[in-house]
């Protein structure tokens, strides 16, 4: 697979590049420079195998020049050990459970799957890599988990101090051994900036062999897109092909949204997306306004989602090229605040005795809000509700039971390093480590 930077399609990789450097050299986001429309069989098929046969098939298509036969075949294997069920709370409003991995969160799939390409390139090419990663909550878990005793691969996770859940930050702050945790005074955004600036820091670049595992990283949108293909090719079978598909995205990087974008590319039969955003909602006043303002994030419920200046804008861009009409035909925007989000919340356990977590209650009123009479909605359920017993327990008592390996995390120590929001703090934070 050619890929090209989202800042000048001249700049280009091959993939294992791509996913080596993360960034582009001039600080842009990797594209692939074309996606192959898969058959019609293949949409009738899926619905009929496992995800990860799923997985396997995409990946034989998108990585054949980049991959052998038996490392596409081991990163799958690695990679896809749990599935993503399809539950309907109705005839019309469907849940794509994406919470099933370790960490149970959506990003696990990501994750899992660019620990495991990276783990093939070590191998092969024998050298030692460092990812440099930010989280707003459930990345850095997927990540830390992901990596966690990788040979060949030490990962730094920046996160804000103060703005994760309890227990998504326990996921990945008690791991140690490849796993650093750096605890930084200020926002997601300040993250986000300061992983941008270890990649222009000579320092750093001449001590490490950098990578990212956000989602600018695009070996974590691949595997994204599988998810979306195996669900709707499920709804398919099930429903048949006449009801138009509605898929209601939870969106605060716009990583999960872009593979979706990805996979329509490739022929994904849905009819339009929603970009689902709490307070945080530059994105749905760009597709109401025609005009992108980046704006400093406000903390919600949906802490994963506190993002004001999405990194994969850049690529929704890219692929509409920045036909703002193009783009606003096939994606809605909406947002919610937390009390519209509690209150979802309490209304789909009260009528359906099913309990979602904010960012899935976040989708649901975007669904809600779009569909029309005649249509199919799927929303995607990024994390379980147990990752947030704060709020779950506030809004409907005794609802919540606890997965086991979050019950394993009471007991688990944080290890952190306490950092500023500037690069020099990071700097030697990732440079003391050898």
């Amino acid at each position: 697979m050619r890929l090209h930077s989202t800042s000048d399609n001249k700049v280009t990789a091959d993939f294992r590049t791509a996913v080596k450097q993360g960034l582009a050299p001039d600080g842009g986001l990797y594209m692939p420079d074309s996606l192959p429309v898969l058959p019609d069989t293949f949409w009738v098929d899926a619905g009929k195998k496992d995800i990860a046969s799923v997985a396997q098939h995409v990946f034989d298509t998108l990585l054949k020049d980049d991959f052998s036969d038996a490392e596409r075949k081991e990163i799958v294997d690695r990679a896809f050990t749990f599935d993503a069920p399809v539950v309907s709370l109705d005839d019309t409003f469907h849940i794509l459970e994406l919470f099933h991995g370790p960490t149970l969160a959506f990003k696990d799939f990501g994750a899992r799957t660019m620990a495991a390409i990276l783990s093939v390139i070590a191998e092969k090419e024998g050298e030692k890599l460092t990812i440099v990663t930010a989280t707003s909550g459930d990345t850095g878990a997927a990540v830390a988990h992901g990596f966690h005793k990788t040979p060949g691969v030490e990962v730094f996770v920046l996160y804000p101090r103060g703005q994760v859940s309890p227990l998504q930050e326990k996921q990945f702050t008690t791991l140690g051994d490849n796993i650093i945790a750096l605890e930084v005074n200020g926002t997601f955004d300040d993250c986000q900036r300061l992983v941008k600036a270890c990649f222009s820091d000579d320092q750093i670049r001449a001590q490490k062999q950098l990578s990212t595992a956000n989602s600018i990283n695009i070996a974590r949108l691949l595997p994204q897109m599988i998810y979306y293909m195996h669900a709707v090719s499920v709804l398919i079978a099930e429903k048949g092909s006449g009801n138009p598909i509605v898929c209601s995205v939870p969106s605060g990087n716009f990583g999960n949204l872009t593979a979706g974008l990805m996979a329509h590319r490739m022929g994904l039969p849905v009819d339009r997306f929603v970009a689902a955003t709490n307070c945080n909602h530059v994105v749905p006043d760009y597709l109401e306004e025609g005009e992108f303002i980046p704006k400093p994030s406000m903390r919600t419920l949906s802490n994963a989602m506190d993002v004001g200046n999405p990194s994969n804008f850049d690529r929704m861009q890219s692929l509409y090229n920045h036909d703002h009409e193009a783009m606003s035909r096939d994606i809605k925007g909406a947002w919610f605040d937390d009390f519209q989000t509690q209150s979802a919340i309490v209304d789909i356990w009260v009528k359906h005795g099913y309990l979602m977590d904010p960012h899935t209650a976040v989708g649901y009123l975007g669904c809600r809000e779009y569909l029309q009479e005649g249509e199919t909605g799927l929303v995607l359920a990024t994390a379980h509700p147990a990752k947030f017993p704060e709020s779950i327990e506030k809004f409907v008592p005794g609802a919540l039971e606890t997965p086991e390996q979050l019950k394993r995390l009471a007991d688990r120590d944080k290890k952190s390093i306490p950092v500023s929001a500037g690069i020099e703090s990071v700097r030697d934070a990732i440079l003391r480590v050898v």
